[in-house]
């Protein structure tokens, strides 16, 4: 992934945090010269010197039979937005911010059907823990038999957070004033990690 200096992210609570937060991912691997993806729900276990990512795939998916042939990819996208150049007191023209980490990782498959209920129970613990009436878990075995786990060992991590840092105080500011009157979700998210990223830098000082 290209990094300009100024946009790379090498905080390992920000990056741990843009994983919990923004935990559906993007499985890249090659297979046969061509790039095969598949998306789905990742849970993060250790630190960024020994990031651990698990999940699982349906086992009619073929993407699972060549996983540990190679490196494979897993993509993580956090917020992004649109930035018009009026909002610039200096010169400029659009863009684009955004939040995302790259982790490259060698995939264990895991077909034991304890480590895959692990899995499976965790990730619904995960998204059902905060709801008013959270589902109980309850999978049978022919359900576990029908997925294959995937633990990512990463060997590797890419954080890229491009929110303005090539402009200037006052060019920062108004993206961030834009962006906090929007309804969209991803603008008032990005909004955020720059005002953060600037009260940060300040304290710093």
């Amino acid at each position: 992934m290209y990094i300009p200096g100024y946009f790379s992210e090498n905080h390992p609570d920000e990056l741990q945090q843009l994983i919990n937060n923004y935990s559906f991912g993007l499985l890249v691997t090659t297979i046969d010269g061509r790039p095969y993806a598949s998306h789905l729900p990742f849970l993060a276990a250790g630190n960024r010197d020994n990031l651990v990512l698990y999940g699982h795939l349906a086992k009619a998916n073929p993407h699972w039979r060549s996983l540990g042939n190679s490196e494979s990819l897993a993509i993580f996208q956090g917020p992004h937005a649109y930035v018009s150049p009026t909002w610039l007191e200096s010169k400029g023209v659009p863009t684009w911010n955004y939040a995302v980490l790259h982790a490259y990782a060698r995939v264990e498959l895991l077909h034991d059907t304890e480590e895959k209920r692990e899995i499976v129970m965790k990730l619904s613990d995960k998204f059902e823990r905060e709801r008013a009436s959270p589902w109980v878990p309850d999978f049978d075995e022919n359900l576990l038999h029908a997925i294959v786990g995937l633990k990512l060992s990463v060997t590797r991590i890419e954080g890229k957070f491009k929110l303005s840092q090539n402009r200037d105080h006052a060019d920062q500011q108004g993206v961030i004033h834009a962006l906090e009157q929007s309804h969209r979700e991803d603008d008032v998210g990005i909004a955020r990690l720059m005002r953060a990223r600037l009260q940060a830098n300040s304290v710093a000082k």
